[in-house]
């Protein structure tokens, strides 16, 4: 735990939940617009492959760097720079801080680490525009948040790209936050915030990511295992179980990342819906198993993953809730 009592984990945990939803992420001035420039310099610096292609490659054919071993001891030095001083001194600042300041530092801690409201503020539209038959804008928006090519994507195809979104996002944005809040309070909710951001900036296999980058993905992995198959168990629960389970059972381990693979699959059986399949990357086809199970997905589909985001964010809640009041008896 967090060396908070149960108790006071759960009210800062609802309040940083509160928070979120009342404001959202800040517009303007948003910490992690800083942290991304300083993990772009970072890179720039350090990365010995900084003037090879950031595109993608066939996953067979090694990136351009002289000495990968190099790369990839660049690629920890790197991360360690960016996100070892901010958490370390959040974390010395909430220990030593008397509890009415510590408090109100957690919270913002985790607002700064969730996501819950820019989720459905970028993933709603899309399904009011697919229903209002505006093809064209429904891309658009959800090419803000996927980097798949959308361009002639017909209504299922960008349905299928904006739940995927939802449910990988849901674990990314919402469930990882929490959990690591609950272990280690607001550092680590922030912890988790960074190291989720700097695998979205150098996680790539592309031949200027690809030894850099390393570290940054697999520490990414690391601090998702669990999380990842927290948030599919809530999907499994808050859908249709017995489809969740066989798709997360039979589908997760055909998937390339190990915690997209269990919270997808179960999202999309939970729904009822095939997600996956093939999908246009940089101009590149890209074949991928499928996920769910089901017919292609539709507008209203959208609405429905959106639903079972909060439903499993509201499991957890409830879940939280009801360990600190049985641990108020022991």
């Amino acid at each position: 735990m967090s060396g908070l009592s149960a108790p006071i984990t759960c009210a800062l945990c609802f309040a940083g939940v509160a928070v979120d939803a009342l404001f959202g992420e800040p517009s303007r001035a948003h910490p992690l617009v800083a942290f991304g420039r300083l993990a772009a310099r970072i890179e720039r610096t350090l990365n010995p492959d900084r003037h090879a292609a950031h595109r993608s490659i066939p996953s067979d054919l090694p990136a351009p760097a002289s000495r990968p071993v190099t790369a990839r001891i660049a690629g920890v030095v790197g991360w360690s720079m960016a996100v070892v001083p901010p958490v370390a001194l959040l974390a010395v600042l909430t220990h030593a801080l008397p509890p009415m300041l510590s408090w109100p530092l957690h919270v913002l801690a985790l607002w700064f680490a969730l996501g819950a409201r820019s989720l459905v503020d970028h993933i709603a539209p899309v399904e009011q525009a697919l229903n209002a038959g505006d093809l064209v804008l429904a891309r658009a928006l959800t090419s803000r948040v996927v980097t798949r090519d959308l361009a002639d994507a017909d209504e299922p195809a960008v349905a299928k790209a904006a739940i995927e979104s939802a449910l990988e996002n849901g674990n990314d944005a919402i469930f990882g936050a929490l959990f690591w809040f609950v272990v280690a309070g607001g550092a680590g909710a922030v912890a988790f915030r960074l190291v989720n951001t700097l695998d979205a900036m150098w996680g790539y296999r592309t031949p200027r990511m690809r030894y850099f980058g390393w570290a940054a993905a697999r520490l990414d992995d690391a601090a998702n295992y669990v999380p990842a198959r927290l948030t599919a168990l809530a999907y499994a629960l808050c859908g249709n179980a017995r489809r969740a389970f066989e798709c997360w059972r039979t589908q997760a381990a055909a998937w390339e990342s190990p915690n997209a693979g269990p919270v997808m699959a179960s999202g999309a059986g939970s729904l009822e819906v095939a997600c996956g399949g093939a999908a246009r990357y940089h101009g590149m086809l890209e074949a991928r198993p499928v996920l769910g199970c089901g017919p292609a997905p539709q507008a209203n589909d959208v609405k429905r993953a959106l639903s079972l985001v909060k439903r499993s964010m509201a499991l957890w809640l409830a879940a939280l809730a009801a360990v600190a009041a049985v641990s108020t008896f022991f």
